[in-house]
């Protein structure tokens, strides 16, 4: 099905870039089918990437120059990258067919079975409180620039009816449209990027979700009080850690840009709702409103203090319409009164983020200046203090820091962007800006210090509208988080504060981090466990944790089928809010068209609602699959670290991966590495170029590795058949295979063969593959399947065509790799070639896989 439905029309629309009128075209389309096939034989012959391109020419372009054998190369690329931008776009025309969407996970579906098991006002209960939070993270996974994204907007459409015309003429703009930037985006740049999703996305789908549930519960949409059911939350602008470019006048440039954006958005709904509110007093109303937004908008007036004002004189005519006309066309004006009800100001959330260290290094500044005018105890009296004691001096310090004439650059620009959230709530409403994200967050004192900041900086001796989010990623920082929480928990300002913020406290935990940390298992596995403690530790203060999963678009980075582990968690686990990071690659591929987004903001919320509607026993662990599953991530943590701490890992990474080509990418305005130091310390190492590297490379160390050695080790001491009931019986455990074997599944080991002969790092590639093979086996002997992903069929298909639209890419990288660190011949002489060639493969490898890094 998924072949008819994508795959033939793929090749059909495919066969158009022959007949662009552009330079070598048909060249280059005529070889390049001739080079994948190459490609197919030799890598299973195992041949070397340097020896299947060389024999590629020899055998099909004898008489090219070296300079016309680059030249054919770097076309190639070109080409390939528009086939893949060509097949996105033909398999997104195909989301409803290849998709149930009104199947398991729908709303529809929900619905459904909430009447057949007589709990749609249980359902109906549960939507009062519940909330789904997708954060939009500039984290740099999207290869695609933003004109290109709007190419591929138009194509869709046309392949969806099938304009064959248009279809063509886009193709053509394709072809003569660069794919890359020319240079670093800025953060306000990457702000303007998800703008367009917020804009043309998010804007209409979400409402529409709303109205689905209304109608399916009966309700009336005036009537519908959760206007916070789906929240959008946004990190362009915001998000400071390790990104020297993000200031507090960027934070307020971003911010401004949002109200702007929704402003715009109301405009043109004010001037549909004109041409059907044309009836007396209704119309003189929303005349009214239409120009005072329009003013607003171009920034000539401020009509509106908050968006409560708007909604006054909505409702005014709203009263006017029921009363004097019936209510016709009373659900056009419910619906844009929904609109402002979701999006207020603010359209999305802005959060602030920043490493502990950083505030550790700004609380040194600050009590190292105030002694001299007396107003503070001196700094090495207070790190001579105990951290209780740190805590309960810094809750007490009484200081004007907004007044205080500090020099240091860090501490002005700490202080700027607290002040700016401030700002914010006064220009987007509360809504606008209210978390603060502290990155490596490894003690209560680190918590306090943003606390009391904000305190001294924006409460005015008020309340404090501001959420302090810790985030936990090691290993061991997940390990200590628990406790970390009980300490916080039990200082009573602290507490008193949680007390004004609903008892809720939001925790963020990093998958990334966690899993180059410990590995695939262990991650996934200990944050599970920390989940159900801090749970605890927050029920036993008559608190609530609400989680904040820090994940990316694959498996490796906490992404894959993410909202079966939500409906996994089972009752252990807090559940009254889902919130999630979606970055980059994902954002587009699951979020950035009408259909793919509405389809998975309703897997995510079915995820969290379903536990109202039944109870499966799925969803539930007892204490000996815990336990089972404790021994499993033990022994895949010990096989991950292994490889981690092999002599050679972080080396091979850097000399044998692209990961040091990640910084000249020009596809984020974040460095590549924490540090700024000469060398690669794996400490430093950001999650993204770690797993985008293992992608590239197709070895997909992060989302399988140590999953084949603990499989083993348990099955030999006698538990095979527990695991494969764990298999059929436990979503959590089944959704974590599922997702690993997606990443088996786009591993390719023969495209770096080579290795295996290699002088320096022969053993620790062999040592990779065996766990590639070893986890291959025991996944399929385990679920029982014969090939991985038997139960996606429409997900391995797609693989499928894809990796095999980007095997030359492939190809090419690696012997560009290869040709770097082993030159031969004049190899020297065109080392900036080379340089080129891997950096233009990364686009076309990665947009291919969607969600690779």
């Amino acid at each position: 099905m998924y072949e008819q439905i994508v795959g033939t029309r793929f090749h059909i629309y495919n066969s158009l870039f022959l007949n662009l009128p552009f330079q070598d075209i048909l060249r280059t389309g005529t070889l390049l089918p001739l080079l994948q096939r190459h490609c197919e034989v030799k890598f299973e012959q195992g041949d070397s990437p340097r020896e299947i391109i060389r024999s590629f020419f020899h055998d099909f372009a004898p008489q090219a120059s070296e300079k016309e054998q680059f030249d054919l190369l770097f076309n190639f690329i070109q080409y390939v990258e528009r086939q893949v931008a060509l097949f996105d776009s033909v398999e997104d025309a195909a989301f409803e067919q290849i998709n149930d969407i009104d199947g398991k996970g729908t709303i529809s579906a929900l619905l459904l079975l909430a009447g057949y098991e007589n709990k749609l006002q249980a359902l109906k209960a549960k939507l009062d409180d519940f909330s789904l939070r997708v954060v939009l993270t500039a984290h740099p996974t999207q290869f695609y620039p933003g004109y290109v994204l709007g190419i591929l907007t138009d194509l869709e459409k046309a392949i969806r009816e099938n304009e064959l015309e248009q279809i063509n003429l886009l193709l053509r703009q394709l072809g003569k449209t660069a794919f890359i930037n020319q240079t670093k985006p800025t953060p306000y740049d990457e702000a303007l990027s998800l703008c367009w999703y917020l804009e043309n996305v998010f804007y209409s789908i979400v409402p529409e979700i709303i109205r689905s549930l209304a109608n399916g519960l009966r309700m009336d949409l005036n009537d519908w009080q959760n206007n916070q059911l789906v929240m959008v939350g946004f990190w362009p602008g915001g998000d400071r850690d390790g990104n020297p470019f993000v200031t507090s006048d960027i934070t307020l440039k971003v911010a401004a840009r949002l109200k702007e954006t929704i402003l715009k958005c109301y405009y043109r709904d004010l001037r549909l709702l004109r041409r059907r509110l044309t009836f007396h007093g209704v119309s003189k109303i929303i005349a009214a409103i239409e120009q005072k937004v329009l003013a607003d908008v171009s920034g000539r007036e401020k009509n509106y203090g908050t968006s409560a004002d708007l909604l006054s004189e909505l409702n005014e005519a709203r009263t006017n319409l029921v009363n004097d006309h019936n209510g016709l066309f009373l659900e056009l004006l419910d619906v844009f009164i929904l609109k402002v009800k979701l999006f207020g100001f603010h359209f999305a959330s802005l959060d602030i983020r920043q490493d502990s260290r950083k505030h550790d290094t700004v609380w040194e500044t600050i009590l190292l200046t105030l002694p001299v005018k007396n107003t503070s105890t001196s700094f090495e009296k207070f790190s001579g203090l105990s951290s209780t004691d740190k805590v309960n001096y810094l809750l007490n310090l009484q200081v004007d820091l907004r007044n205080e004439k500090f020099t240091d650059e860090l501490v002005k620009e700490t202080i700027q962007s607290i002040i700016a959230i401030g700002e914010i709530q006064k220009e987007n409403g509360v809504r606008g800006c209210h978390r603060y994200i502290i990155s490596n967050c490894q003690s209560a004192l680190h918590v306090i210090e943003v606390f009391v900041l904000a305190r001294l900086l924006i409460s005015n001796g008020e309340e404090l509208e501001l959420d302090v989010v810790p985030l936990f990623e090691t290993i061991d920082d997940l390990a200590h988080a628990p406790a970390i929480m009980e300490e916080l928990f039990s200082i009573p300002v602290y507490r008193e504060h949680l007390k004004a913020r609903s008892d809720k406290q939001t925790i963020m935990l990093g998958f990334s981090d966690g899993t180059k940390d410990g590995g695939y298992l262990r991650a996934n596995w200990s944050i599970f466990r920390a989940k159900e403690t801090l749970t605890a530790v927050a029920r036993k203060h008559g608190l609530k944790a609400i989680f904040f999963d820090g994940r990316g678009g694959p498996p490796a980075r906490g992404g894959g089928n993410t909202h079966d582990f939500y409906s996994s968690l089972g009752d252990t686990v807090e559940n009254d809010e889902v919130q999630i990071t979606i970055q980059g690659q994902t954002i587009s591929s699951n979020f950035g068209k009408p259909a793919s987004c509405r389809y998975n903001l309703e897997q995510l919320l079915s995820s969290g609602l379903d536990s109202a509607v039944s109870r499966r026993p799925e969803n539930q662990m007892n204490d000996e699959v815990k336990k089972l599953l404790d021994e499993l991530a033990t022994e895949g943590y010990k096989t991950y670290l292994d490889l981690k701490h092999h002599p050679k890992f972080v080396e091979y990474l850097e000399k044998v991966t692209p990961l040091s080509f990640f910084g000249d990418t020009n596809i984020g305005s974040r460095p590549v590495k924490r540090n700024a130091s000469e060398g690669l310390k794996f400490e430093d190492l950001r999650a993204i170029p770690f797993v985008g590297s293992w992608a590239m490379m197709k070895q997909n160390i992060p989302g399988f590795y140590g999953v084949g050695s603990a499989l083993k080790k348990l099955s030999d001491e006698g538990n095979k058949k527990r695991l494969k009931s764990l298999y059929s019986n436990s979503l959590f455990f089944r959704t974590l295979l599922g997702n690993s074997m997606m990443s088996l599944t786009k591993s390719f080991y023969q495209a770096t063969t080579y290795l295996k002969d290699d002088n320096e790092f022969a053993g620790l590639w062999k040592m990779m593959y065996d766990e590639y093979r070893l986890s291959k086996e025991m996944v399929l002997s385990v679920s029982g399947f014969d090939r991985l992903m038997e139960n996606n069929p429409m997900i391995r298909e797609s693989v499928k065509l894809r990796e095999n639209i980007v095997l030359p890419l492939v190809a090419i990288q690696q012997f560009a790799l290869m040709s770097l660190r082993q030159p031969e011949n004049n190899d020297k002489e065109f080392e900036q070639t080379y340089r080129k060639l891997i950096i233009r493969c990364m686009f076309g490898i990665i947009n291919a896989a969607r969600n690779s890094a």
